[in-house]
């Protein structure tokens, strides 16, 4: 069934409700604020925020007699939008409850826009984007591309995942081999793996050893089943395809952060069917394609849209066989998807 269009005046009423919920869940929190800051509270100290839960967020202690415990925490009103993986200066209540006074700077940050368009940071602090995707639902390229432009974007190390390997077969294989050796040929790494079967999943464990890394992909490519299978005790809620789509139904509905027993941390995001990049450039779409940037610069015109110049590099390239059609065809579709100012 298609999805119905709202108006112009449902869209306003729709977030005039939103903001008014909005700003009275802020209004209690405040209140809860003022009341734990009037008691006794105790020092200031640095947290992890693991996972987030509307206005509150959950911190695990990171110093002090309370490392490694995990509290329940307010926010002041004063604070940024606070996401899985920042570290903050939070202090502890007689409770069990605390509350956040400061965030300290991120050294990065995966964002995406939400349903309206507004950007969303999803994680903070992670040096590796997980990239996965499976047999089934099928893969696309494009979306592979669009979190390979966001990872570049963020300055994030990308690891392309190819899970439910067990689930190849003669009618999905060439397809498949066809899409992974496009990467591989770029240079990008990448492993194919079955969270259900164990295969590859020690390869897995040893490219994530001492990062921290967050799972991004369609829902249902078995993210919160490779999270179960590295770290066995976590048990994620596993959710089927869509018999009606072919689609995954979403499992995961927050980010959460978990340690690795030898070093390091993995955030599971929420499983997504689209990544909006409204938020960058077309040079930032072009600097997310790696085999364009000895090419640009390069072609005759200055303000060279890559389309039918004559004198374009990667129109050169393109017909050399040193840009891949289908990545052409996606770097195309991403421009077209940019807001116009942009293109």
């Amino acid at each position: 069934m298609a999805k119905r269009q709202l108006n112009r005046r449902q869209s306003w009423r729709i977030d005039k409700i939103q903001g008014e919920r909005a700003a009275r869940a802020a209004k209690r929190e405040s209140q809860a604020v003022q009341i734990l800051e009037g008691g006794d509270l105790g020092p200031e100290q640095i947290g992890l925020v693991i996972a987030h839960f509307g206005v509150q967020v959950e911190v695990e202690a990171q110093e002090g007699e309370l490392a490694g415990q995990v509290c329940r925490c307010h926010l002041r009103a004063n604070l940024p939008t606070l996401v899985t993986g920042d570290r903050v200066v939070w202090r502890a209540g007689n409770q069990g409850i605390g509350v956040i006074v400061a965030q300290l700077p991120r050294s990065s940050e995966l964002c995406r826009p939400d349903s309206r368009g507004q950007l969303k940071p999803v994680a903070a602090n992670v040096d590796l984007i997980v990239i996965v995707f499976a047999p089934l639902p099928e893969p696309h390229a494009n979306l592979i591309d669009r979190y390979l432009v966001a990872a570049e974007h963020a300055g994030i190390r990308p690891l392309l995942l190819l899970n439910k390997a067990d689930l190849i077969d003669a009618q999905n294989g060439p397809a498949l081999a066809s899409l992974l050796a496009v990467y591989r040929q770029l240079g990008y790494p990448l492993l194919e793996v079955s969270a259900h079967q164990g295969d590859g999943m020690e390869k897995l464990r040893q490219q994530l050893d001492g990062h921290v890394s967050v799972f991004v992909g369609q829902s249902g490519v078995g993210k919160s089943s490779l999270v179960n299978s590295l770290l066995p005790g976590i048990d994620t809620r596993v959710g089927a395809l869509s018999e009606l789509t072919g689609k995954g139904t979403h499992t995961t509905t927050t980010a959460r952060l978990f340690h690795f027993p030898g070093g390091g941390e993995l955030v599971d995001s929420p499983g997504i069917r689209e990544f909006g990049l409204v938020h960058v450039s077309r040079d930032d779409v072009e600097a997310g394609f790696i085999e364009f940037h000895e090419l640009l610069g390069h072609c005759r015109f200055r303000d060279c849209k890559h389309d039918r110049e004559p004198g374009c590099a990667l129109l050169r390239a393109l017909e050399e066989g040193r840009i891949h059609p289908q990545r052409m065809a996606s770097y195309r579709h991403i421009l077209a998807s940019l807001p116009e100012a942009d293109y």
